[in-house]
């Protein structure tokens, strides 16, 4: 049996099939009204014969607009994650929110029941642009159903035909089961799989990239799992979203992340870390952003997306990190 189909089998006795405990796994989410799980879970339900729609190509729809944050290292975005229950309560008027507070961009973790060509409404009315969404793992084709679907028969090119449809430029993978990763051999196994699926994404107009938490940093025999996944996969279709939350939370420094994989990382996550591990604003903590962003070209970053897994006042903590990188001078 080939390292393809061990990983298979792997997610087959996984019992989350998607993503476990929302977005950090055995960290532990906070219960709340909806996980990143049953968010993704939704796309896919979306994704099911969702004919391509729109008249504008994604280029024209989604074309830069001009900004006078002169200071940003790039055009600011959210994670939806960080919002996801005002999303469940009105995805428009969230929306709203977050073009009035300043962003320009937003990244997707499922459509809460809407269609694409409704989010892709919704994207326009608020003046946003959607360049990423976050989709579950085993929605590529040949694995697993994801187990809160139960009835529904899952198909990786009907959920990249919705990311079209909605705009998207990168669908991401934001997590791999703890069951898939035990070994070197896994994570090579794993790079198989996302070439893969990252070849059919191509095939749509899409980019595919992989998100981190910690544990890809997590040294297995002498190596660093993330960079053998990276070794391992073809460069050409595989991208990362480097979370630098995670990565420094997982012992391991962006800037030699970004020497090692120059041009592969398209997207971030920017979330700040306080000196005792917690996860908080940007700004609130002892991340250096100033230093990290000057090596925004050798990385190849154009995308960066604050987002607070667990945030107290979700739409305060957007406003607090969007104030602080405004005004960051790289």
């Amino acid at each position: 049996m080939d390292r393809y189909a061990c990983i298979l089998e792997k997610l087959k006795d996984d019992d989350c099939g998607c993503l476990r405990g929302g977005t950090h796994g055995s960290r532990g989410a906070l219960s709340l009204t909806i996980t990143r799980r049953e968010a993704l879970a939704r796309l896919a339900v979306l994704a099911v014969g969702t004919p391509v729609i729109g008249s504008l190509p994604r280029e024209a729809a989604f074309a830069p607009k001009e900004t006078d944050q002169t200071n940003l290292p790039g055009p600011l975005g959210v994670q939806l994650y960080t919002l996801r229950a005002e999303m469940e309560r009105d995805v428009a008027a969230t929306l709203a929110r977050v073009a009035e507070i300043g962003y320009e961009e937003v990244e997707f973790a499922g459509y809460f029941g809407h269609s694409p060509s409704e989010i892709r409404r919704f994207l326009a009315d608020a003046g946003l642009r959607a360049p990423s969404a976050h989709v579950a793992l085993n929605l590529v084709e040949g694995a697993p159903e994801v187990e809160a679907l139960r009835d529904e028969k899952l198909s990786w090119p009907a959920t990249l035909e919705a990311a079209a449809a909605v705009g998207h430029e990168y669908v991401v993978v934001p997590w791999i089961p703890e069951s898939m990763r035990a070994s070197l051999d896994d994570w090579r196994g794993i790079a198989e799989l996302l070439t893969r699926a990252a070849a059919e994404a191509r095939a749509t107009g899409l980019q595919f990239a992989y998100h981190n938490h910690d544990f890809e940093f997590q040294e297995m025999q002498g190596r660093t799992p993330l960079d053998v996944l990276l070794e391992t996969a073809d460069p050409d279709l595989v991208q990362v979203e480097l979370d630098l939350f995670w990565i420094v939370q997982g012992s391991g420094d962006p800037i030699a992340f970004i020497d090692r994989w120059p041009g592969r990382i398209p997207l971030v996550h920017v979330k700040d870390r306080t000196g005792d591990g917690r996860m908080t604003e940007v700004g609130s903590g002892v991340i250096d952003w100033a230093e990290i962003f000057r090596h925004r070209e050798r990385a190849g970053i154009r995308h960066y997306f604050v987002e607070h897994d667990h945030p107290g006042k979700p739409f305060q903590s957007v406003e607090s990190s969007f104030r602080y990188l405004s005004q960051l001078e790289t």
